[in-house]
């Protein structure tokens, strides 16, 4: 339960600090005194949004701590131990907000983040107020009420989960699925390329080959006349160099014998000799080779212009065109691996979809069961708050749950809708609580449900804003008694305007609003007996408050 409630520096509050006791807490006081900024500060430690604005003009930093004691095998101890946070029975929250727009959070004294003490906070207070009484109206609201009453949360969680993997599935199928489709519509584009490309049995540095090929073809007059001549001139005439090289040998063989010095250059005109007798026999055979083959040089011509062709359409070279061949296979291959892909998830699908429909179809029989129950605890509960003709109805929207069932009739809370339907009046034919309930119907419904869920609630501290809205008379006086029978489960913090309720309560608080030294501040202040009686008083006249206001506020306190 929350023990201990400290606010700093928050709205028009400079320095408030309460102690809350267990049973039914009431906070009273006059319209804009600052209770529902107190609330705005509870909140904050719930891990609720926060603001610069939300500083006290002036300060630097807003802060709300609250020390909340729990009993032993609470549903936080577990939750804390994952988040490294000690626990030993109380669990102290702090929340400081800076002018920057920076939020600090501290639990049990280290430091924490908005997320952590977002998740701890449903298991810390349930706070009841005029923006929930608006989700009440609202049908998809209303089913995890019912899944709430019924134990059925659990079944919903985990059929949400099994929703998400098959949406998950669903959707890689479609992506798959698409993108093969796609794939296929290159298909035939692909295999004609790969096609093309294999029959033209391109090999790398066949284009540099080919271009010199198609020279000598296209220059072999040319290039015959220079090597033949070039080859008689060395060789074959009469007065050829090789024919001159040997007369000069022969002289210097003859010189040599007379000085030795001219050996030498005997030896390199020799060895000279044989590399041009080299030569010579290499262009011999050079002309042997060169041929006028007009029609060899057309082939190679076109060969060369398919290559060209596929330069224009493939890449730049053979070795860019080869690649692009292999990443044509490479897609053929993947679009091979994809359909086998698909194929395996679709089949995973029809798993997962029999048992997401099989989950879905138990809920649903669940809830109908459910629903029964539910409907005469509703009507007991309003029974007991002056609504003791009213109806209370859970309509199941219509919705196909058999084995055809298409997908789109299941949602990740399976194939129900509800609405709450109800007839306040003896006679009236049931209509959707948001069309017909009243303020204050709406209030005694959102209690009626509260006290049926919290019964069974793990939640410790269960806060009712206004609860009173809309009601008076004998009505609020069996809020009050339902309030206070309430407080038996759980700690109740009730803002109230009516004597009736605050009368029930075992604690009692008033919130003021002063000014003090041109500023304005609110305090919260624990009343005893008799500061208790004279705002019961208060509550019940207004300003003027007679002997017999009082003796009226004491009997009230007194029953």
């Amino acid at each position: 339960m929350l023990v201990q409630l400290a606010i700093t520096d928050f709205a028009i509050i400079e320095a408030l600090s309460v102690a809350f006791s267990g049973g039914l807490n009431i906070l009273s006081g006059e319209t804009g005194a600052g209770k529902s900024i107190i609330i705005n500060a509870v909140n904050l430690i719930l891990g609720g949004r926060a603001s610069p604005d939300l500083i006290r003009t002036g300060a630097d930093k807003a802060m709300v701590e609250a020390v909340f004691h729990l009993p032993e095998g609470s549903p936080l101890s577990s939750a804390l131990a994952e988040m490294g946070v000690p626990f030993e029975g109380e669990v102290l929250v702090k929340r400081v907000i800076s002018r920057e727009g920076k939020s600090r959070v501290w639990i049990n004294g280290s430091l924490g983040t908005v997320q952590m003490i977002s998740r701890l906070g449903p298991h810390l207070i349930s706070i009841s107020g005029q923006n929930e009484h608006q989700l009440l109206l609202r049908p998809e609201n209303q089913l995890s009420i019912l899944d709430d009453f019924g134990d059925a949360a659990g079944d919903r969680f985990r059929l949400n989960a099994l929703y998400r993997e098959y949406d998950e599935l669903r959707e890689r199928a479609e992506r798959l699925r698409t993108q093969l489709q796609a794939e296929e519509q290159q298909r035939e584009l692909s295999r004609f390329q790969m096609k093309e490309i294999n029959e033209a049995r391109l090999f790398p540095g066949e284009d540099s080959s080919l271009e010199a090929e198609r020279s000598r073809l296209m220059h072999a007059e040319r290039l015959m006349d220079i090597a033949f001549g070039s080859y008689q001139a060395m060789y074959e005439k009469e007065e050829s160099i090789i024919s001159l090289l040997s007369t000069l040998a022969k002289n210097l063989e003859k010189g040599a014998a007379m000085d030795h010095d001219l050996d030498q250059y005997r030896a390199q005109l020799e060895s000279a000799q044989a590399q041009l007798e080299d030569v010579a026999l290499g262009l011999r055979d050079y002309c042997s080779r060169i041929k006028i083959d007009p029609d060899r040089l057309e082939k190679v011509q076109e060969r060369l212009q398919l290559i060209r062709n596929f330069k224009k359409k493939y890449g730049s070279s053979i070795e860019e065109i080869l690649a692009f061949n292999q990443g044509l296979l490479a897609r053929e291959s993947k679009v091979t691996q994809g359909r086998d892909e698909l194929r395996r998830i679709e089949s995973l699908l029809e798993e997962k979809r029999g048992d997401l429909f099989t989950s879905a179809r138990g809920l649903s029989i669940k809830r109908h069961r459910i629903a029964a129950e539910f409907e005469s605890k509703v009507e007991e509960e309003l029974k007991d708050m002056e609504m003791g003709s009213t109806r209370f109805k859970v309509q199941f929207g219509p919705g196909a749950i058999g084995e055809d069932a298409p997908d789109s009739a299941l949602t990740p809370n399976g194939f129900d809708t509800v609405e709450f339907m109800i007839s306040p009046n003896v006679g009236e034919e049931l209509r959707p609580l948001a069309k017909i309930a009243s303020g204050g119907e709406l209030s005694r419904i959102m209690l009626a449900l509260k006290t049926i869920l919290a019964r069974s609630g793990m939640v410790e501290t269960l806060v009712f804003d206004e609860i009173d809205s809309g009601i008076g008379g004998a009505t609020a006086a069996k809020v009050g008694e339902k309030l206070r029978a309430l407080a038996g489960f759980h700690q109740i913090v009730g803002i109230t305007h009516l004597p009736q309720i605050a009368s029930c309560g075992e604690a009692h608080f008033l919130v003021e609003k002063k000014v003090q030294k041109g500023r304005t501040r609110t305090s919260i202040a624990s009343l005893d007996t008799e500061s208790r009686i004279y705002e019961i008083a208060r509550l019940l006249g207004g300003k003027t408050i007679s002997e017999k206001t009082l003796a009226h506020a004491r009997e009230m306190l007194s029953s």
